[in-house]
């Protein structure tokens, strides 16, 4: 089993910035990728970028590439999402995830954090 607890979230302005975080805990010696999903009021949850645990390789979501980075620290067992230019499309509540490396889907959730942008 992986436990995730995400931090971070909060209001921001228009342009801003915030960092999500999300520490992982339990078996992270079997994490393949983490990633991050958001999920607005009324949509789907959709993805918005991973990070392969072991060689750092990473991939995002059309709509925020060039303004969200993600990264980790293997010896904190940590993810992050830097998130600059924030719009007010970006508002949701953001959730990070774990897949092992046979699973074809996310397994393991965090409860959410969440991220408001006012125009």
């Amino acid at each position: 089993q992986v436990q995730l607890v995400e931090s971070g979230g909060g209001l921001v302005q228009a342009g801003g910035s915030l960092r999500l975080s999300c520490e992982a805990a339990g078996r992270t010696d079997s994490i393949y990728y983490l990633g991050w999903f958001r999920q607005a009021p009324g949509k789907e949850r959709e993805f918005v970028a991973s990070i392969r645990w072991n060689s750092g390789s990473t991939s995002y979501a059309d709509s925020v590439k060039g303004r969200f980075t993600i990264s980790r620290d293997n010896a904190k067992n940590t993810v992050y999402l830097q998130m600059n230019s924030l719009k007010p499309e970006d508002t949701a509540v953001y959730y990070c995830a774990a897949k092992r490396a046979l699973s074809v889907r996310y397994e393991y959730w965090g409860q959410g954090t969440q991220v408001t942008v006012s125009s």
